[in-house]
């Protein structure tokens, strides 16, 4: 027989199946020779008070084998031959379109302006080390999207856009662990989502799908409010009647292009600020009131929400035993975010720390629809120019941050191309820099040792979400002016990480479809 139960254990009981069985024995008063095996179906950690316990929900099979449930991909069709649905942009939103085309019986090409999955590490080693920002190639552009060298974090509120569980499924079935199908946040790792990233592409190249690197899109092509195909930087025009557009929150260039056609878009209130950086054994220690956290228990993750001044700040992507990136997308600027390898066995813990703004925040934001994106990029640029002019960060150690001090020196970072000491009150509007100060003692009532000068900001951390919302029709998905655009993902302001940008993907590539079938 097989029961189910939800039940609290130590941390070392959850690690050890022998353990288990006493723990569930005792829960369930089920003589413990008689279970046979305990599945851990989801897990999560309350560490509210100092005795740490470890929620589980549970399959008990006593008396009967355990046989685990293998995930198998779906039955993709060769569909070479195929009506064609173009598609820009190579991220979640986009692979994930690709996908669900597939299985939908329609022909996906991809168009992505930059380099495939293990190439793209050329180019993050040059921004890394040399300072060379690629715009078509960094963290941000590439096969796989923004998320592929920042974390991989797969954690979303996203519940009632679609079936989380069937994405994570799909990403177990190209690879990735079946844990991701159990923890309460899960993450692959920066480490290991290139090789999933890569198994997806050839899953598309052998039904018969197309992927084009090194193509970047320069116009979508439009007569009588509907599209008729796509220009390249190449020269190349590609002709079709249906373009999912899922090109990522920091692709201006788009933004800037559907702007000049007078293709209707908004300005989108977004979140900005810093990312901090922490030994992770001192957030440990505030986290899990210990001394030292053992082996049974992960590097600590923090997740805090306060009100300053009638405006959310809040933490942002945080990375356990992660590292902190560059992720500018153009000379002149400078852009921080976090990631964290699967281990996350680093000894820094990072994450944005970020300020809610508000439409009111930008200039002529009801007449300008780029206005939210250029008041990120200003700040953007001006970090790079306090930073010395190169890809080296602007930063303070915390509390001189909150005093507004000059730093007299900076340890170093996980940031590789390095940390310029400066007061950060010149890189924010005065706004934004107090509601900082003064959010941040509010975070160490909190978490009580977190406003340490061990604690180092860097600045900015800008590319939460896209500034830029292009509006679609709720029932077709298709823009509300342009027939066969779809706008999709983080770029269209429809998502806000891999699981919410995957099924958007999905839904659009279905929307897309349903249309075809219909004409």
């Amino acid at each position: 027989m097989k029961y189910q139960y939800q039940i609290r254990v130590s941390p070392e009981e959850a690690a050890n199946q022998h353990k288990l069985k006493q723990a569930v024995s005792r829960h369930g008063g089920i003589a413990k020779k008689d279970i046979t095996y305990v599945n851990v179906l989801k897990r999560s950690i309350d560490a509210r008070q100092k005795d740490i316990k470890i929620n589980l929900k549970v399959d008990v099979y006593v008396k009967e084998a355990f046989t685990e449930e293998k995930i198998y991909l779906p039955d993709y069709q060769n569909i070479e031959n195929k009506e064609e649905i173009i598609i820009i942009g190579a991220g979640p939103a986009g692979l994930f379109a690709a996908l669900r085309c597939i299985e939908l019986g329609f022909k996906p090409i991809i168009i992505e302006r930059g380099k495939d999955v293990r190439t793209r590490r050329r180019d993050l080693k040059a921004l890394n080390i040399e300072h060379i920002v690629n715009e078509d190639s960094n963290y941000c552009f590439g096969e796989g999207g923004a998320g592929t060298y920042s974390d991989g974090k797969l954690y979303t509120r996203s519940k009632k856009r679609g079936d989380v569980d069937r994405i994570l499924k799909l990403l177990v079935g190209f690879g990735a662990t079946s844990e991701i199908m159990v923890e309460s946040h899960p993450h692959i790792g920066t480490n290991k989502l290139p090789a999933i990233i890569a198994d997806i592409r050839e899953l598309i190249l052998n039904c018969g799908g197309e992927v084009l690197f090194d193509t970047r899109m320069t116009d979508i092509l439009v007569l009588n409010n509907e599209v008729t195909g796509i220009k390249t930087l190449k020269g190349e025009t590609i002709n079709s009647k249906k373009i999912i557009l899922a090109t990522g929150h920091s692709a201006r260039d788009i933004f800037e292009l559907l702007h000049r056609k007078n293709v209707k878009i908004e300005a989108k209130a977004f979140a900005l600020g810093v990312r901090v950086e922490h030994p992770q054994e001192l957030i440990d220690q505030i986290q899990y009131k210990c001394d030292s956290r053992g082996e049974f228990l992960p590097p600590s993750p923090y997740s805090i929400v306060k009100q300053i001044g009638g405006r959310g700040m809040y933490s942002f992507c945080m990375c356990p035993g992660g590292i902190i990136a560059p992720c500018a997308t153009a000379p002149g600027e400078v852009v921080t975010n976090g990631w964290s390898p699967s281990k996350r066995d680093q000894p820094t813990a990072n994450s944005g720390i970020v300020v809610e703004l508000r439409l009111s925040d930008f200039k002529n934001a009801e007449g300008n629809p780029l206005a939210a994106m250029e008041f990120q990029k200003q700040i953007e640029q001006k970090a790079w120019l306090e930073g010395g002019s190169t890809q080296k960060v602007p930063a303070q150690r915390l509390v001189d941050f909150i005093r507004g001090k000059v730093s007299a020196n900076l340890p170093v970072t996980s940031y590789k191309p390095g940390v310029t000491s400066t007061d950060l009150g010149e890189v924010f509007p005065d706004f934004i820099h107090k509601t900082l100060q003064g959010g941040f003692k509010e975070f160490n009532k909190s978490m009580r040792g977190f406003l340490t000068n061990e604690a180092v900001v860097h600045a900015p951390e800008s590319r939460t979400s896209s500034p830029v919302r292009i509006p679609r029709d709720p029932y077709t998905f298709e823009h509300v002016q342009i027939k066969g655009l779809y706008p999709c993902g983080e770029g269209a302001g429809y998502a806000g990480g891999i699981i919410s940008a995957a099924i958007d993907g999905e839904r659009c590539a279905e929307k897309c479809v349903e249309s075809l079938q219909q004409s």
